[in-house]
């Protein structure tokens, strides 16, 4: 079912669906859903009349009372739905309360439980309603009217049980990284005009009611969870909020007061949207349903979220190295180092040796035979690297022994390695990675070659992308259960947009079931696509390496990958630019706003208005 429009008059509120309304025999199935059904109402109030009968003193107040008579207006639809009870024949539908909305003073608990759940509450908690009411374990009447029930199931009830968080969210290619609270409870309301439209559910809707206010007529767009993220991509500029567990990797999480669900620093206490749902009403008959119940506390577990952030190009050589000699080992990572020490898990490409009579670093080196000094590893380790990628074409130009000390460097630390090892066997192993429930499986190979570098039976080296195990491993991991994330060292290509033979094989390790494809050799930033879910990203650009001729080579993503309860939920695209040959800092937002600009052109997302989407949310 989908929903095109809205309109709030005083009894409540009209949705306005362009489809069938859901049959009788869904309804029976679901007996809480028949709160969405559609309603037909008598003329809408102006706002000064709806604002001349409010409690000047409490705004939330009225809202709650406002949405009070919506949300009884809305469960009157549920009259025409089957009540479900256990264990008892159904009551008097038709009996009133002397005393609406008030708790009853303490009795004994009824035999039979008369219960009224919000339209608002989230699906996650009607399920663990509705599988108790399934289960016969209680007598349990579901109620159409709120003021007939001994408890109510509702936002900001006088029994919390769940503690829900809501995101602001829009199509991945959107160049705005946030807004603030004020604006957007002002393209709620109606005050600030804007031309994006705000897509939700309708549960969604009125859950926030609460909190936001009655919302404007016109810039809300309702739809069924399943349709909201095409609609949004379809229909850009546009926002949509969504309950955290509805995240995904083609939404772009915003801040919201320089806040965001999917950091690790999320203050929950302070975030507006944050919402409460519990029970109301009968004490007895509130403390016997909360007890009898297993009820989901929140939808956002801190401890069930992994960030992994994977990085470009690095080459301890040349202009860099002259850097660390001269400025300290830790020099390059100092602009960018807290992105990397944030995450769990964190990645790095580093494409060269540690060799001990690596000769000191020349700046204006013509061959290209690199190796680094083996006291550079203290850059990584300031880093806080878990993770090292051994696909680079210049991992054996010094040689084998270098290569294999160097790996020993890298293990002696506890680091995983991805991409090359001591013989094609080693080499073809993914990392596998476990934290906070969530599994992931890391695999890294070499396209370009040249061929000497490519790992064989008993020959160091990098695991060749031509061998068939590699997409084999992917899809027996993903069907174990794991999220497998392929790095592909592709030929050196200096354009934005990828090779037609980079594109086809990168989609097929995302048909072989890659959540995440990323390339690691190119020295210039690529285009983004998903294919099938399946987040890919061409190339990264440098991490720490000395190409400052052109703006094209200094600029650089960071992807830091956001899992949580086994799914990619999101991506954010750090940025940073390249200064002194050696030291990368974060982007200004106006660097950041073109570099974006640019990298969604090439990935062909700027089609139909989108270009605007820089100014669609700001503060």
């Amino acid at each position: 079912m989908a929903f095109e429009g809205l309109s709030l008059n005083q009894h409540g509120l009209s949705f306005h669906s362009d489809r069938a309304s859901p049959s009788a025999g869904s309804l029976a199935r679901d007996p809480l859903r028949c709160a969405s059904r559609t309603l037909r109402e008598p003329p809408l109030r102006s706002r000064k009349e709806v604002q001349r009968t409010a409690d000047p003193v409490s705004p939330r107040k009225n809202n709650r009372a406002r949405i009070g008579t919506r949300l009884g207006l809305v469960s009157l639809l549920l009259v025409s739905c089957s009540v479900a009870t256990i264990g008892v024949l159904p009551t008097d539908v038709n009996r009133s309360t002397a005393t609406p909305f008030l708790p009853a003073p303490p009795t004994a608990t009824p035999d039979v439980i008369r219960l009224w759940s919000s339209p608002s509450v989230p699906q996650q908690v009607r399920d663990a309603l509705l599988e108790l009411v399934g289960a016969g374990r209680n007598g349990i009447e579901l109620m159409a009217i709120p003021t007939e029930a001994d408890v109510r199931l509702e936002v900001e009830g006088e029994l919390p049980i769940a503690e829900w968080i809501y995101a602001l969210v829009a199509p991945f290619p959107t160049l705005a990284d946030g807004m603030s609270y004020a604006a957007l409870r002002g393209l709620w309301s109606g005050e600030s005009p804007t031309d994006a439209r705000i897509f939700l559910t309708p549960q969604t809707m009125e859950a926030l009611s609460i909190v936001m206010g009655p919302p404007r007529m016109d810039g809300l767009f309702l739809a069924e969870q399943a349709d909201l993220l095409d609609r949004a991509w379809r229909e850009r500029p546009s926002f949509a909020l969504v309950p955290f567990e509805a995240l995904e990797a083609r939404w772009k999480v915003l801040e919201l007061d320089g806040q965001s669900p999917i950091r690790k620093d999320f203050e929950v206490a302070s975030y507006p949207l944050r919402l409460e749902f519990g029970l109301s009403g009968d004490s007895r008959a509130v403390e016997t349903l909360a007890k009898a119940i297993e009820w989901p506390k929140t939808n956002r577990r801190s401890n069930q979220i992994t960030v992994l952030v994977m990085t470009g190009v690095t080459a301890l050589v040349r202009a860099t190295a002259l850097r660390m000699e001269r400025h300290g080992v830790e020099y390059p990572g100092e602009g960018v180092a807290a992105w990397l020490q944030e995450a769990d898990f964190a990645h790095v490409s580093n494409e060269v040796a540690f060799a001990a009579e690596c000769p000191p670093p020349d700046p204006f080196q013509k061959e290209l035979r690199f190796c680094s000094a083996p006291s550079y590893v203290g850059l990584l380790d300031e880093l806080g690297v878990d993770l090292v990628e051994l696909t680079g074409n210049h991992i054996l130009d010094w040689g084998v022994q270098p290569f294999l000390d160097t790996l020993a460097v890298y293990r002696d630390r506890g680091w995983r390695t991805i991409g090359g090892g001591v013989d094609l066997a080693d080499a073809l192993t993914p990392a596998r990675l476990e934290h906070n429930g969530n599994r992931l499986a890391i695999f890294g190979c070499n396209s370009a070659g040249p061929p000497s570098v490519w790992a064989a039976p008993e020959k160091p080296g990098n695991a060749p992308c031509s061998h068939e195990a590699i997409l084999a491993q992917v899809a027996l991991a993903r069907e174990q259960g794991e999220m497998p994330i392929v790095t592909m060292q592709w030929t050196e290509f200096y354009s934005s947009t990828p090779l037609p033979m980079q594109a086809q094989e990168f989609r097929r390790a995302a048909q072989a079931g890659a959540v995440a494809v990323i390339g690691s050799q190119a020295h210039q930033p690529q285009s983004i696509e998903f294919s099938g879910g399946t987040f890919i990203h061409y190339g990264l650009g440098n991490l720490f390496f000395d190409q400052m001729d052109e703006l094209e080579t200094r600029e650089e993503f960071i992807d830091r990958l956001v899992f949580y309860d086994g799914r990619l939920i999101g991506v954010e695209l750090l940025t940073a630019i390249l200064e002194d040959y050696a030291r990368p800092r974060p982007m200004t937002p106006e660097e950041r706003a073109d570099f974006l600009e640019r990298i969604f052109a090439a990935s062909g997302w700027l089609a139909g208005g989108e270009a605007q989407g820089g100014s669609m949310a700001s503060p």
